[in-house]
């Protein structure tokens, strides 16, 4: 890999804000354990340590996931979609990821979507 970290985080479509989007998903489950926000030094630091770094955006300050619960998230794989606005970061997840006490934070409950149809067979 030639491109160094800069050039990779200035690829992001970051908001107004300054943020981007970052799904946290289990690596070899392929689990969506939970979704966070990341400016480019929460980015840099995801990159660079081996451990997924936050961007708070309610107490204005960074947060690497683990630090005080000890269920930290070991980075895998990153990966920038199509459209740069979101970020995909496949972690080894050590103890539940959400901040509940759960294994992922999407299981607050199902929303009852109405299925689509089948697919056609080709």
């Amino acid at each position: 890999m030639s491109e160094t970290v800069d050039e990779r985080i200035s690829r992001v479509a970051f908001t107004a804000d300054g943020l981007v989007a970052a799904i946290i998903q289990q690596e070899d489950t392929r689990e969506v354990l939970m979704l966070g926000w990341m400016d480019a030094e929460a980015l840099r630091r995801t990159l660079t340590s081996g451990r997924v770094t936050f961007w708070s955006r309610s107490r204005r300050e960074y947060w690497r996931k683990g630090d005080t619960s000890g269920n930290i998230q070991l980075v895998r794989a990153a990966r920038l979609d199509c459209d740069g606005d979101a970020i995909l970061i496949e972690v080894d997840q050590v103890g539940p990821a959400c901040h509940t006490g759960t294994r992922t934070c999407f299981d607050a409950g199902d929303l009852h979507a109405v299925p689509g149809p089948a697919r056609a067979a080709r």
